[in-house]
Formats: C-alpha cells, structure tokens, sequence
C-alpha cells in the first residue's frame, strides 16, 4: 500500500487557526488572487490549498457553510461534482500526473483540518513522489512556488468553463 506522507503540515495542524473560516469568502473576487481561487462557479469554487500535500493540490468548495454531505443541495452537489471533475481535467493538462487522490475529510476524527466547512480535496501523484525527504527529513519539496501553480491553472480553469 502507497502512503502519502505530509509530516510538514504539522505546523499547520498545530499552529494557531483564524478567527474566520477560510472558506467563507468575500462575494467580490478582489482578493481571489491573495487567497488562491482559481474559478468561481455558482454554488461552488476552486482554489489552491495553501498547504499542499503535492505541487498542484487544488480544493473545490461549496460557498455555504456546511459540514455535512447531506447537507449540500442537489444542485450544489451536482455543481461540485463537475468541477471535482473538471479539476481533474485542468491538473492533467498542466502536470500530466500519473493519478489524482480525490478525497473529502467529514468531521475532525475523519482528519477534516477545517471540519465546519466541506471541502474536497484534489492532489495530483506521480509515481515516487514521496521521496526520501518526505520519508527521512520529514520535509517535502514542492517543485514549483505557489504564485508559479496559481498562474499555470488560473488561465486553464478559464479555458475549460463554459
């Protein structure tokens, strides 16, 4: 069994959380750049995690604040669903990767980071990604600066949207 290490996050996991849920956005897109929104569709956006497993590690998140799956909608359920696949569209266009984990964390026990707010998660794999420095110096090496990834996907989810 392929284990995706990320001993990294621990900062994350440990250090202090904002007042403010990140994914409860601002309605304008002033600020979609700063905090990594890729595309916004009508129930539902796409941005890139600011603390990525892998080079490429990408969200899609409905606006409403909920936690629960069976609280989602039909219709933001459905609009989720095409851009969890239209995101894996945009990441094999940009990385060509050999596999995408897809993946939704409910709940704290389930190893929700941010359990009140659903969020799906998207991380591009490449056969031996995790290196021996994500396994002996638990420390990863994400190949390319976050502001480089925004730039590469931005134009592409642009592309792909009708």
């Amino acid at each position: 069994m392929e284990v995706l290490w990320a001993p990294w996050r621990m900062d994350y996991i440990l250090g202090p959380k904002p007042d403010e849920c990140v994914f409860c956005i601002p309605s304008d897109t002033d600020e979609d750049e700063e905090r990594c929104i890729l595309f916004r569709a009508k129930h539902c956006f796409v941005l890139l995690n600011k603390f990525p497993y892998n080079n490429g590690h990408i969200m899609v998140t409905p606006y409403r604040h909920v936690s629960k799956l069976t609280d989602l909608k039909e219709e933001e359920a459905s609009e989720i669903m095409k851009y969890i696949t239209i995101s894996c569209g945009v990441l094999e266009k940009a990385f060509n990767p050999q596999g995408i984990n897809v993946g939704l964390n409910i709940g704290e026990a389930a190893g929700a980071g941010i359990a009140a707010h659903l969020h799906f998660q998207l991380v591009p794999r490449w056969n031996g990604d995790a290196s021996f420095m994500a396994v002996f110096g638990e420390t990863t090496v994400i190949p390319q600066h976050l502001s480089s990834t925004y730039s590469r996907l931005k134009p592409l989810f642009d592309s792909f949207v009708e």
